[in-house]
C-alpha cells in the first residue's frame, strides 16, 4: 500500500485495502505455521496437538474442562488429542485433590522438549518479523489483534495474559 500509514488515513480503508489485509493475516498464519506444522508431521500430529501443548506448557495444571474452553473444541475431540498425547508420554493428567472429577493436565519432560521446539520456531519467526518491523508497528500490531477478538475470546485471551490459569 502507497497511502501513508497515520491513524487517521486507516480510519477510511477501501475494501480493497481491507482484503488485501484479510489475505496478509491468511498468509502470515501459514508461514507462523508451517516450521510447527513440519515438525509435527514428523511425529503423526496436527495443529490440535500443538494448541493443547502450548496452553498446557502456559498453565501447568490446567483442567480439562478449562482447556476446552481456551480452545474452543469439542470434548470429543479434545479427548482423542489427549487420549494420544498421554499415551505418547507427553502430557500427564492427575486427578484433582479437591474435586475427584477434575482432571489435572501436565507436560511431561518429553512433553516440555517437544513445545520447546515448537515454540522456538515460532518465536524464532516473531522475533525476525517483529525487529524488521520495529517497536511501534509491533505495539500496533498487538492493538489490531485484539481490537478483532470477540469480547470473551478477549476475556480469555487477557486471562491468560495475567498468568491466571
Amino acid at each position: 500500500m502507497s497511502e501513508p500509514a497515520s491513524g487517521e488515513t486507516l480510519l477510511y480503508l477501501t475494501d480493497e485495502q481491507l482484503r488485501q489485509g484479510i489475505e496478509a493475516v491468511f498468509f502470515a498464519y501459514r508461514s507462523f505455521t508451517a516450521d510447527p506444522d513440519r515438525i509435527l508431521a514428523t511425529l503423526a500430529y496436527g495443529r490440535a496437538h500443538h494448541r493443547a501443548i502450548h496452553f498446557i506448557a502456559r498453565a501447568p495444571g490446567t483442567t480439562v474442562n478449562n482447556l476446552l474452553e481456551i480452545l474452543g473444541v469439542t470434548k470429543q475431540s479434545l479427548n482423542r488429542v489427549l487420549r494420544t498425547l498421554v499415551e505418547d508420554g507427553l502430557v500427564e493428567s492427575k486427578v484433582g485433590t479437591s474435586d475427584r472429577r477434575e482432571r489435572h493436565l501436565y507436560l511431561t519432560d518429553e512433553g516440555l522438549v517437544l513445545e520447546r521446539r515448537l515454540s522456538d520456531a515460532q518465536r524464532a519467526r516473531m522475533r525476525a518479523a517483529y525487529r524488521q518491523a520495529g517497536p511501534e508497528a509491533v505495539a500496533g500490531f498487538r492493538t489490531v489483534l485484539e481490537a478483532m477478538m470477540d469480547p470473551e475470546i478477549r476475556r480469555k485471551y487477557n486471562v491468560l495474559r495475567e498468568g491466571a490459569p
